[in-house]
């Protein structure tokens, strides 16, 4: 079998330096990722489009009665709760001056806005696809909240894409590992 050992192919040993001396290397925290300034302005923009289009949606009479709007208030709702408490996260970690570069926690960020993101764009979608259905095929407008149920989808939409920049720097910051 056949084997290198150190004796055929010597290495040399870094050199040694004091502990006050030693060059410190740190990839540097982008500003977008947990932690960040950026990733407090991302968070908070994703919580206020998304409780806009959850408030807008919920102030209408007519919503429970179409099954997509109630998947909207729902999806906005969880989006909410999530980068609020994402939110509360970065604030923490920007006073205490930590970094949020574990693998676990970048993991969970990960996996979290991949699902509420998810939810998120396919809640818009449909509640899209029931506001032109009701407005352009149904032409039934005057009897509903066809201006709330396009300003609460946009909302959403505006969320999602929002929540896209976060998902991609936790799961970009993930696969560098």
């Amino acid at each position: 079998m056949s084997v290198s050992h150190a004796t055929v192919h010597p290495v040399e040993d870094p050199p040694t330096t004091d502990g006050e001396d030693a060059p410190r290397v740190r990839m540097k925290d982008m500003e977008g990722m947990p932690g960040t300034r950026g990733g407090l302005a991302l968070r908070f923009s994703q919580f206020m489009f998304a409780a806009a289009a959850l408030v807008v949606m919920a102030t209408t009479t007519d919503f429970p009665s179409v099954p997509a709007f109630c998947y909207l208030v729902a999806a906005a709702g969880l989006q909410s709760l999530w980068s609020l408490l994402l939110a509360s996260i970065d604030i923490y970690a920007l006073l205490v001056r930590r970094s949020l570069r574990n693998c676990r926690i970048v993991s969970l960020f990960t996996i979290g806005d991949g699902i509420t993101s998810t939810l998120t764009f396919a809640a818009a979608c449909s509640s899209a696809g029931i506001t032109i259905l009701i407005d352009n095929d149904l032409d039934s407008c005057r009897e509903n909240h066809c201006v709330q149920f396009e300003i609460a989808t946009a909302m959403a939409f505006i969320s999602w894409f929002i929540a896209l920049p976060s998902f991609f720097m936790n799961f970009w910051s993930l696969a560098s590992r």
